[in-house]
């Protein structure tokens, strides 16, 4: 709070008390008065209002200043109507009960779109499960029918099950804590869950699997980390090589962590794009340019879901070498909740 701000708002009050101390000064000028009552009147007339306005000044100085000082301090910011104090000057108790009816109407829209969006939520789970129904009664039908047309029928609505459960968890992802379950899980289950899901693919499309180096407990929740894995398996399935494409999975024991790696030899990524491969949407150069209609969504998914879980995800690639992806599990079974 600037003084030359506060005396501007003041201008008005201090042109009326000069405007009045001259009227009083020309009254005692034209009566026999002692000339200490024509200085004395004046002065403590004026040295009155300065007092008080200098003692009005320093208060509110004073209480909007720690209102910044606290304002700045916070993440959310909403919350400075729970922590400033009640003010001593009226103004201050006005500006207070402001700030609580917004922040009451506030929290009134943020839960009136929370509960929106629940609503959404629940709505898209229960069609995801829905969809699943004809899903597999037309993956039946296939199997009973087997040629070339129902072949290319399965593959893609094994695409159409991918982009399923992506949604799935893209809808669940910002409620991972009232979701996972977290216990001892050994890794050789979760890969070999993620490879039984891929198996008809990678056989089809001639992919040589290399797992070793496996058999390690971690602390996690094996449905969420599940279709992490997929969604790497995916991309490696996806951006493979032509010719003799294969897939390596191992793990590393370190003191302060399990990692799990899963290698590839595919076209790899371009080096200037590494940076943004975990961004919302970002397909890049192999997502645009080859016909594998890329959505962007897979990678980011894997990140947001893998921090909501305290994993660690590192990623590394080498244009047309191959893609490195890491998944590091502490040893902590502490779990970080975003």
């Amino acid at each position: 709070m600037k003084i030359t701000n506060y005396l501007k708002e003041k201008s008005i009050q201090i042109t009326l008390i000069i405007f009045a101390l001259i009227t009083i000064e020309i009254f005692l000028q034209a009566y026999p008065t002692s000339k200490f009552l024509k200085i004395y009147i004046p002065t403590i007339i004026l040295s009155t209002y300065l007092i008080t306005t200098i003692i009005e000044y320093t208060n509110k100085n004073k209480y909007y200043k720690k209102i910044y000082q606290t304002l700045n301090q916070l993440e959310e910011k909403y919350l400075i109507t729970e922590i400033i104090n009640e003010a001593d000057f009226e103004e201050g108790r006005i500006l207070k009960e402001i700030l609580e009816q917004i922040n009451k109407s506030m929290h009134e829209n943020v839960n009136k779109y929370k509960y929106i969006q629940e609503d959404y939520k629940e709505y898209i789970e229960i069609w995801i499960h829905e969809i699943k129904t004809p899903l597999a009664t037309s993956k039946m039908i296939i199997e009973n029918n087997k040629n070339e047309t129902t072949k290319s029928i399965n593959e893609e609505i094994n695409k159409i099950e991918n982009y399923i459960e992506q949604a799935l968890y893209y809808a669940r992802s910002n409620t991972v804590s009232k979701d996972y379950y977290i216990k001892q899980t050994n890794i050789k289950d979760i890969v070999n869950e993620t490879i039984k899901k891929n198996k008809t693919t990678l056989i089809e499309q001639k992919i040589s699997i290399n797992i070793h180096d496996i058999e390690k407990d971690v602390k996690t929740d094996s449905k969420w980390i599940t279709f992490i894995l997929n969604q790497i398996i995916q991309n490696s399935i996806k951006y493979k090589k032509q010719q003799q494409p294969q897939i390596e999975i191992y793990t590393k024991q370190r003191k302060e962590n399990i990692t799990l790696y899963i290698k590839d030899n595919g076209i790899g990524i371009k080096k200037n794009e590494l940076a943004r491969v975990f961004e919302k949407g970002f397909t890049g150069t192999n997502g645009r340019t080859t016909n594998k209609k890329s959505t962007g969504i897979g990678l980011y998914l894997c990140k947001k879901l893998c921090k909501k879980l305290g994993i660690a995800i590192k990623l590394d690639s080498i244009e047309n070498k191959g893609t490195e992806i890491q998944l590091i599990f502490p040893n902590s079974s502490y779990i970080q909740m975003q």
